[in-house]
């Protein structure tokens, strides 16, 4: 069975720092793009940052450039992200998401929804004192 699944989740202070992490199972990882993506009621799903699957960093949004991370350990079957400086408008449901590597450049990646396949159910980041 395809599956993703986010973990690292929760309520965080201001200023605080996070570690999400997306473990996959059921399909050929090693072929895949990785994206996180985060959603917060009445609003657009936004993509945030993604990996290729040779662990090489592609789109990062300017929201989040410079205060978030990506990275990724094939042997786990695992991206991570580390989301640091953490603010109140962090506040949202993350997302990671796998789309075939084919999809995309030979070396990148983007952040464009419709070309990931797969989704993880979400998990919810909480920025609040």
């Amino acid at each position: 069975q395809l599956q993703l699944v986010e973990s690292g989740g929760g309520l965080v202070q201001p200023g605080g720092s996070l570690r999400l992490s997306c473990e996959a199972s059921g399909f050929t990882w090693d072929d895949y793009a990785i994206g996180w993506y985060r959603q917060t009621p009445g609003k657009e799903r936004e993509g945030l940052i993604c990996i290729n699957s040779n662990g090489l960093i592609g789109i990062v949004a300017n929201s989040v450039k410079g205060r978030f991370t990506i990275s990724r350990d094939n042997a786990e079957m695992s991206v991570y992200l580390q989301i640091d400086s953490l603010n109140s408008e962090d506040t949202a449901v993350y997302y990671c998401a796998a789309g075939p590597q084919r999809r995309f450049s030979v070396i990148g990646c983007t952040i464009v929804a419709s070309l990931y396949d797969y989704w993880g159910q979400g998990i919810q980041v909480t920025v609040s004192s």
